[in-house]
């Protein structure tokens, strides 16, 4: 390789995850580059679309809720000091069969943290939001913090102030290779090679491939989201309706009020699923078949909702086994972190994870409590 430039930490995939790093490391006094192949908030990763959920009664796994606790805090001051909109609350509701996944996992969130919530059967359910329509035997659960974040808005906003604080960005070159030792790591890219003391791989899709663990570990899924614009518009305003996820057997869908006209946007996780094998490849537009089953959705569920289509997107999922995020330490080089496979649910998570990213590329610690994320859980590297 070709002699390189020291750094303090190089940020491959300045994305979600690494424009959050980027700008925690850069406000730390620390000289840092990072290395985006494309342009920010690209349509090759799983930030772009416009919002993403943000709530706190976390159904997934209740030790997330400190970590999202942190996240407020810390997208609160993002705003603050690029001066820009990044999150609104309108509230959030979960509603399924009592004794389901969601609704019992979100009442676990509540009860671990004494999160405020209420309890909605479904005519108070669709008297409180009349674009719902929900289903006998299911409940909904309110819960007061839920709300959307600005995605692109907010990588781009990340980037800037790490840029700001001093980092250096580079977009458009691609990653070809790293190599790690006890004297540092050397990243080289399709325009030269950098040096520096620590290496943060945040990659997205790419990670299977540039993480270096065990094939199968982590995998790429497309997932399709699609705008509609309602027919009672007044209905779906943020005012109006939360953001919400809504389980029917073991299928969860998930969407948005209409964010300043922009229409109704739902996804179902997980959905289509098909795999990513080259991440490098833009994805195909959204096909009709893939649109169909969130139309059906919406005539079930929210039927003044699904009426013309405005837009649709696909994006990509990386998932771990169990759909838990990765966070840790390089298991074989320990001057090397890793971040990635948050399985479809890591946006709102930028924040507090970019700086458990810089505690770890400082110290090879962190004070936030991410065993329950580390590749040595049972089921992933165990």
């Amino acid at each position: 390789m070709r002699a390189a430039r020291p750094y303090d930490a190089i940020v491959v995939g300045v994305g979600t995850m690494g424009s959050s790093a980027l700008q925690h490391l850069a406000r730390r006094g620390r000289r840092v580059l990072g290395i985006e192949q494309y342009e920010l908030a690209h349509a090759r990763g799983s930030m772009h679309g416009h919002s993403r959920i943000i709530r706190l009664a976390y159904h997934e796994h209740p030790d997330y809720v400190p970590l999202l606790r942190r996240c407020y805090e810390l997208w609160r001051e993002l705003e603050r000091l690029t001066g820009t909109r990044l999150l609104e609350l309108v509230g959030s509701v979960e509603i399924g069969v009592p004794a389901g996944p969601l609704v019992t996992g979100t009442l676990l969130a509540c009860s671990s943290y004494d999160l405020p919530f209420t309890i909605l059967e479904p005519p108070e359910l669709a008297r409180r939001f009349p674009a719902f329509a929900p289903e006998a035997g299911t409940v909904g659960v309110a819960q007061p913090d839920g709300g959307y974040l600005l995605a692109e808005a907010a990588v781009r906003a990340q980037a800037a102030l790490a840029v700001e604080s001093g980092a250096e960005l580079r977009t458009g070159e691609r990653v070809l290779d790293w190599e790690s030792s006890g004297a540092g790591v050397t990243v080289e890219t399709d325009a030269g090679a950098y040096r520096a003391a620590r290496l943060i791989l945040t990659p997205g899709a790419w990670a299977p491939g540039l993480f270096r663990l065990p094939a199968g570990l982590l995998t790429a899924e497309r997932q399709v989201v699609a705008w509609f614009e309602p027919g009672r518009p007044t209905e779906f305003t943020p005012d109006r309706l939360p953001v919400f996820i809504v389980e029917e057997g073991s299928t969860q869908y998930y969407g948005f009020p209409s964010i300043d006209g922009a229409g109704v946007k739902l996804g179902r996780m997980h959905h289509p699923g098909t795999p990513v094998p080259r991440p490098e490849l833009p994805e195909p537009e959204p096909t009709g078949a893939e649109i169909a089953p969130l139309r059906s959705f919406l005539e079930r569920r929210l039927p003044h909702a699904p009426g013309r289509l405005v837009e649709a997107h696909a994006c990509r999922f990386t998932n771990t086994p169990d759909r838990r995020f990765v966070i840790d330490l390089h298991p074989h080089e320990p001057n090397v972190v890793v971040a990635s496979a948050c399985s479809g649910h890591g946006f709102k998570f930028a924040p507090v994870v970019g700086e458990i990213l810089a505690d770890l590329a400082e110290a090879g610690e962190t004070a936030h409590p991410i065993e329950f994320l580390r590749l040595g859980r049972p089921g992933v590297l165990s």
